[in-house]
């Protein structure tokens, strides 16, 4: 393995010298540093990057914890995490923890072992003491999507105004028996969600009917579930807000099923607007969320939190969603 020394020993300076011109943090002069990269690019030299973390206290690379990659949330995200980390010269290195809060804290111990300078994290579930430790020890550490309550960084869409745009969407529409099909409220952005979807029914005085809200639904398949369910038991719906697309997807599966037309007989609200949903019969009118920009910002946070000398004070940046409308809703 080529090293430093055998670089200095080619361009016939010192080791101090090598270091100096490709770190390019103290000027050396304009021949010095040719005779350098003209030794390093012959001897195919490449940098100790693990040598240099240790020295500096940071190896410029990013952790980045999501709960589920198959989840078509996420892509767009990670995308933009990994474009903005590139920018910045970081790596990242992308752990799926499946929800399970122990392979989270696994993933967590072994990373930071290994010098990662901050995390990313998109989780929320209960037993979280894990992250409460992590963050009152000063580690860098910013929440995307997902986050729990409490004083820490994190970017996040608007779920609030989202759901409330969306209900109040359908409710211009002349629906007024609007189903709820929603996830965990164990999560913070369903409890917002949920929310929202109160607000607007509460400021066109219609009461809440918890007959045709249905929480803890995960995915497609859930969504058909809670969408049959609400038909088998003949309960008055002319609109369902599913607060994720492919809990949407489900309840329209579910509706064509049982011999019903979306949206001449119910219409159906989705949250997310992944890239699929306007392809599907008919397409999916939905609450559009900005993944993209979402993990641009988070990463652009982050990595200022690990440059700055001193911590900065904790910030929430929460970005609009707005309304795609498609033809699922009449």
């Amino acid at each position: 393995m080529v090293t430093i020394k055998d670089v200095a020993k080619r361009a016939g300076v010192s080791t101090s010298t090598v270091s100096r011109a490709l770190s390019g943090n103290i000027p050396v002069s304009e021949e010095t540093k040719k005779k350098v990269m003209k030794a390093v690019k012959e001897l195919n030299y490449q940098p100790n990057v693990l040598a240099k973390g240790l020295k500096l206290g940071r190896s410029k690379t990013l952790g980045l914890l999501i709960p589920n990659v198959r989840d078509l949330v996420f892509p767009a995200a990670i995308r933009g995490i990994e474009d903005t980390a590139n920018k910045y010269g970081y790596t990242v290195v992308l752990c799926n923890t499946d929800e399970d809060i122990e392979r989270e804290k696994i993933y967590i111990n072994s990373l930071r072992r290994r010098l990662i300078d901050g995390f990313i994290i998109s989780t929320a579930r209960p037993g979280h003491k894990h992250l409460l430790e992590l963050n009152n020890e000063g580690f860098p550490m910013v929440f995307l999507i997902r986050r729990i309550k409490g004083n820490f960084d994190a970017v996040t869409a608007d779920n609030f105004q989202g759901a409330y745009d969306a209900t109040k969407y359908l409710l211009s529409r002349g629906l007024k028996n609007i189903a709820l099909v929603n996830g965990s409220l164990d999560i913070l952005l369903y409890r917002e969600r949920f929310k929202g979807y109160k607000k607007a029914l509460e400021e066109a005085n219609i009461p809440l009917n918890n007959d045709i809200v249905i929480h803890n639904v995960y995915g497609w398949e859930d969504g058909y579930k809670a969408m049959a369910t609400l038909l088998e038991q003949k309960l008055k719906v002319d609109a369902v807000f599913a607060t994720s697309d492919p809990k949407a997807i489900g309840v329209i599966r579910a509706i064509k099923d049982y011999g019903l037309s979306v949206p001449d007989d119910i219409s159906v609200m989705g949250f997310d607007d992944l890239d699929v949903v306007g392809l599907l019969d008919p397409p999916l009118t939905t609450v559009s969320q900005p993944f993209y920009n979402m993990g641009v910002a988070a990463c652009e946070m982050l990595i200022r939190i690990i440059e700055a000398k001193r911590r900065p004070k904790p910030m929430i940046k929460t970005l609009p969603c707005k309304l795609n409308i498609r033809s699922s809703v009449r």
